[in-house]
């Protein structure tokens, strides 16, 4: 399974026929050349991949190719002409974007949700306990930006607690967060309940009541003109499905 995209391929090749692709793909997933795009949220990462050693393994001489980012990055990446098969977004509102511009392949579905909690280092030098603590003076607190899903739960919450945070820094996915918590470069950041799970004792998560006030949905979509429709479809059931499920609810993730 290659995890992160290595190059490009070319959108234009789409204008071949139905019909010899089909033939064309068939002698592809014999020889191994075949490989399902997957562009996904940066959270998706340890389940996305886990599934999808399980779908190469259904599937010989198919690789399924991911690149995990920041939700908003993705869709700009998709709409600069990025040769992608799926799509699945850690928000709705990304997932829009793609869709008011024609260029998902059929309709999103939702297979997750997920919520926000406070991550700080093991020692919690800050002494962070509440979300009131991430308003004090010199808590170097980090978050994501505005326009990825977990900086938007971000502000919602920070609405509905009626505070006024000072980040320091705003990243651009929710790995980048976790990794300033992890590497000591930040008092305290807000990420997901799955990123804190998945960190182990990398870091302490701190829960508070008015996450459930900025829930994000998942949804997940295949990308118009994807080289690999009938393998999208396959790998969106198996997300979708019971095995997928399983996999997303071991991580933390809640149900659709």
């Amino acid at each position: 399974m290659k995890k992160k995209l290595a190059g490009t391929r070319v959108v234009g090749a789409l204008a071949l026929l139905a019909a010899p692709l089909t033939a064309c793909a068939s002698a592809d997933r014999d020889s191994g050349d075949i490989t399902l795009v997957v562009y996904a949220a940066s959270s998706l990462k340890t389940t996305f991949e886990q599934l999808g050693e399980q779908f190469e393994a259904d599937h010989p001489g198919v690789d399924v190719e991911f690149n995990f980012a920041g939700s908003s990055d993705l869709v700009s990446q998709i709409q600069q002409g990025a040769p992608v098969d799926i799509f699945a977004s850690a928000d709705i509102a990304n997932m829009d974007k793609l869709a008011a511009q024609d260029q998902l392949g059929g309709q999103a579905q939702v297979f997750a949700t997920n919520t926000l909690e406070i991550a700080v280092p093991p020692a919690n030098p800050a002494q962070i306990g509440a979300l009131a603590d991430l308003a004090k003076e010199g808590v170097q607190l980090v978050v994501c930006a505005p326009e990825v899903p977990c900086g938007s739960a971000a502000r919602k919450v920070e609405s509905a607690a009626g505070l006024d945070w000072k980040p320091v820094s705003e990243e651009q996915s929710v790995a980048d967060v976790l990794n300033k918590v992890t590497t000591g470069e930040a008092d305290a950041g807000l990420v997901y309940v799955t990123d804190v799970k998945s960190a182990g004792a990398a870091v302490q998560g701190i829960e508070f009541p008015l996450a459930s006030e900025a829930v994000n949905a998942y949804p997940v979509a295949p990308v118009k003109g994807g080289e690999q429709s009938d393998l999208a479809r396959q790998f969106i059931q198996l997300v979708l499905g019971s095995e997928g499920q399983a996999v997303l609810a071991a991580a933390g993730f809640g149900k659709p």
